[in-house]
């Protein structure tokens, strides 16, 4: 089957386009690995408008809802290993077949980046974690340490004061770069330790993780933690789309109308070069790409 669309991606972008392309009554198919993208991974969210307050995983629930109240087809648990356009389609191909479409939207949205030191791999899910909203529950009354200075680290060091008994936060940088408001809040709490310009050498442990080794004014030394938090940025999810122009960071480069450099292939979310990476600009470039398509296939009979 040819569709008028294929959505890569069901992250906050990718759904809000689902909902825009069902409405105008588009042949449409989404393919992800999962439903919610980054906005399932948050915690609590007080700047989405219309909710004073909610949490990742509600603001994702309802999004989701949103799009199955449409009916649209949906591929889960599918990573898509490439995309071409040849012979005026755009062909889409995944871990479990292949699919066509006359346009098509990538919202792929972006992977947590990795430390790259001896012991992360060995203790992925062994007490390392890249998801405290996830995983955050397992660590109750637990020394643990998070990796990281940005917004994503602050959030998930919030989240963790509720739950573990003490947190590291420990960035390489000489000061904290998330919002302002979430490290006055980090910083009111006795449960915090925060170490600047300290790096992360290596994580320890035997069956789980019992600890980090650390680097910090030309001094090794170690902190017993049971949990580790890493987060230290994201990568896109674009590296599927190999005809596509990216910046210097893997991004998708887009123009005002989401348009990517072939014709046809629009973009939107985490996964472009376009600035702030929230979840309520997600969601609105999403909404631009779905017309953007539409007024392509107009054009494009």
């Amino acid at each position: 089957m040819m569709f008028d669309l294929i959505i890569i991606g069901a992250g906050p972008a990718g759904i809000t386009a689902s909902v825009y392309a069902a409405r105008k009554k588009m042949t449409l198919l989404v393919i992800t690995r999962d439903i919610g993208g980054q906005a399932a991974w948050s915690g609590d969210i007080e700047n989405y408008t219309g909710y004073q307050f909610i949490t990742g995983p509600e603001l994702a629930s309802k999004f989701e809802e949103h799009m199955r109240k449409y009916g649209i087809e949906l591929r889960e648990n599918e990573q898509v290993l490439e995309l071409k356009r040849k012979n005026e389609a755009v062909w889409v191909k995944t871990d479990k077949g292949t699919y066509e479409g006359k346009t098509a939207i990538i919202a792929s949205g972006k992977r947590s980046r990795e430390l790259g030191v001896p012991g992360e791999r060995e203790f992925k899910n062994r007490g390392l974690t890249y998801c405290a909203t996830c995983d955050g529950p397992l660590f109750a009354g637990k020394d643990v340490a998070v990796i990281g200075g940005g917004n994503s680290a602050l959030d998930a060091t919030l989240q963790l004061i509720r739950i573990a008994k003490h947190i590291y936060l420990i960035d390489i940088a000489p000061e904290l770069t998330g919002d302002l408001v979430m490290r006055e809040k980090v910083g009111e709490s006795s449960k915090v330790t925060i170490l600047n310009s300290t790096r992360v050498t290596a994580v320890l442990g035997e069956r789980m993780v019992s600890g980090i080794k650390i680097r910090r004014e030309d001094k090794e030394e170690t902190l017993a933690v049971e949990g580790v938090f890493v987060e230290i940025g994201l990568i896109p999810n674009s590296e599927f789309a190999k005809d596509l122009e990216k910046n210097r960071l893997g991004e998708i480069k887009v123009n005002s109308y989401n348009g990517t450099n072939i014709p046809g292939i629009f973009a939107a979310g985490d996964v472009t070069d376009v600035p702030e990476k929230q979840i309520i600009v997600a969601a609105g470039e999403g909404a631009k790409a779905a017309l953007s398509a539409f007024r392509y296939l107009a054009q494009h009979k």
